[in-house]
């Protein structure tokens, strides 16, 4: 049975493939024990999370050895379906509350991934340089950037400049004021066809 990866990005590695095929399965077992992701939702995991995590690789690709932080990665999302598709580059999660963390450190371990750390830390809290940040479900933009510009490299390497590449719904006028011209807001159904993204946007802010 071919995955929304597979028919999303076609030119996956074998490797790639058995880690995405093993990832609803993992999480439907975690989120039993431990719930990070709705119960209702976790039926509709495939699209609503793994699908919706990978839409950030279709606006960027990260370049071998990238530096990436996923803040309030909850279970992982985006962060560990985007160390799958891009394995060179390095994943740093993290998430206030340590079981949601311990999610993360037992999925990436039984799938084999080996580009994600995973800390138990607050975003004002936390120390090193990275050339993205990325949020799923976060705070608003404004508060966002403000709590992690420490953590914001000034060194840029990729197609883009370094900076944050958030995922947001809905109407996002009133939110993105503080940024003026400088916001680049994406619908997501430019790339998925599923229903669910017709709300969908990806929104980045260069450094």
């Amino acid at each position: 049975m071919t995955t929304l990866a597979e028919k999303y990005f076609p030119s996956l590695t074998d490797e790639q493939r058995r880690q995405f095929s093993m990832l609803p399965s993992l999480y439907r077992e975690w989120n039993e024990k431990i719930n990070v992701i709705s119960r209702k939702d976790i039926e509709n995991f495939e699209v609503n999370h793994l699908l919706h995590s990978l839409a950030i690789a279709r606006f960027i690709t990260f370049l071998p050895g990238t530096a990436v932080i996923d803040i309030g990665t909850g279970g992982g999302l985006p962060g560990i379906p985007l160390a799958i598709l891009f394995p060179e580059a390095k994943f740093t999660l993290i998430d206030s509350i340590a079981k949601k963390i311990r999610v993360v450190n037992e999925i990436t371990a039984a799938a084999g991934i080996k580009n994600v750390l995973g800390l138990t830390a607050r975003s004002e809290n936390t120390s090193g340089e990275y050339d993205f940040i990325i949020g799923r479900a976060v705070t608003e933009a404004e508060q966002f950037v403000k709590l992690t510009r420490h953590l914001s490299s000034t060194h840029s390497f990729n197609a883009l400049k370094n900076g944050w590449i958030l995922l947001k719904g809905g109407d996002l006028g009133t939110e993105l004021l503080p940024f003026r011209t400088s916001a680049d807001v994406v619908p997501v159904s430019r790339w998925f066809d599923e229903p669910y993204f017709e709300t969908k946007k990806i929104v980045y802010l260069p450094r």
